[in-house]
């Protein structure tokens, strides 16, 4: 005899049905967007991310940018890629250095 567990319907979470974390709802991120995640040295507090965030939001075709000083990840969505010397020099005119692609 083998038992046999049923999970719940995800209701009230981030997970869908069929086990994705995505319900397919719109993101904001638009068909075609590209996500790309930046690792930046010297980051320590809110204020820095707000920095950062601020300057790379003036770069032609970025949509979104979330900043986390606390792992030193910049998460940018943009319509197509962006040059990666454009997002350097954002984060340096905001004073801090672009170590790369995370």
């Amino acid at each position: 005899m083998t038992a046999e567990t049923q999970l719940p319907q995800a209701t009230g979470s981030c997970c869908s049905p069929s086990g994705s974390c995505h319900d397919g709802a719109d993101t904001g991120t638009g068909v075609g967007a590209v996500t790309t995640v930046y690792q930046v040295s010297g980051m320590t507090c809110g204020h820095c991310e707000g920095a950062v965030s601020e300057e790379i939001s003036g770069i032609e075709g970025v949509t979104s940018v979330k900043a986390v000083a606390s792992t030193g990840q910049v998460t940018v969505v943009s319509a197509a890629p962006l040059p990666e010397e454009a997002v350097r020099a954002a984060v340096d005119e905001a004073g801090y250095e672009l170590v790369g692609t995370a």
